[in-house]
């Protein structure tokens, strides 16, 4: 069932750099490695409704129902633009400076899982991803999806771990120059625009 197919499938899938990505990114850049874990800890926790969707069949529902989707859409649409505000605005919480105040864990997980959770088209992907890996028995499917569903967990808890301490070790050099911080923050917050344009044409 966990076929060397599944798991090299799901770890490219991981490793591609999103939306969650760029998050715990930005948050090891900002604030060190302790906050990046948590940030990936959000960003993981944040797939499991849709894992949930696609293993109990709500992901059916979404993909039928253009108001559900418009509407999940439009919010997610919406969080994405405040983020890159929060990349831009001094003091903001994905702005990049050398002197970040320290956040609560919880409240930069929290923001990663609404990340995850307010982009209707995961459900459907892992409804389109999943099915193909399961063994053919309807008595097991539940609980195979589930397995695979893990599994996908935790590769991507582990990747974004390792992007977050990727740029954690790397804020000490970058917060030497103001011009870099500058950068890095206007791109931040070009990235999630950019991103959250792309989820507002986003069609069932």
């Amino acid at each position: 069932m966990l076929s060397a197919q599944f798991l090299l499938t799901a770890f490219v899938v991981v490793l591609a750099p999103g939306t969650g990505v760029l998050y715990t990114l930005a948050i090891g850049l900002g604030r060190g490695r302790r906050a990046a874990i948590w940030a990936a800890l959000g960003c993981t926790v944040g797939i499991v409704p849709h894992l949930a969707a696609a293993t109990f069949g709500l992901a059916a529902l979404l993909h039928t129902s253009a108001t559900l989707f418009t509407v999940v859409k439009i919010i997610g649409v919406a969080y994405l633009l405040w983020l890159a505000w929060q990349a831009l605005r001094s003091g903001g919480a994905l702005s990049v400076h050398a002197n970040a105040s320290p956040e609560p864990g919880l409240r930069i997980a929290t923001r990663g899982a609404l990340i995850n959770i307010l982009n209707p088209k995961l459900s459907i992907f892992f409804l389109a991803l999943l099915p193909p890996f399961l063994s053919g028995n309807p008595a097991t499917a539940t609980a195979e999806m589930t397995l695979l569903g893990a599994v996908f967990m935790a590769l991507t808890f582990a990747v974004f771990v390792a992007y977050g301490a990727f740029a954690a070790r790397a804020r000490d050099w970058l917060l030497g120059s103001e011009r870099i911080m500058r950068w890095l923050n206007r791109s931040f917050a070009g990235l999630f625009t950019l991103l959250a344009g792309r989820l507002a044409l986003e069609r069932l």
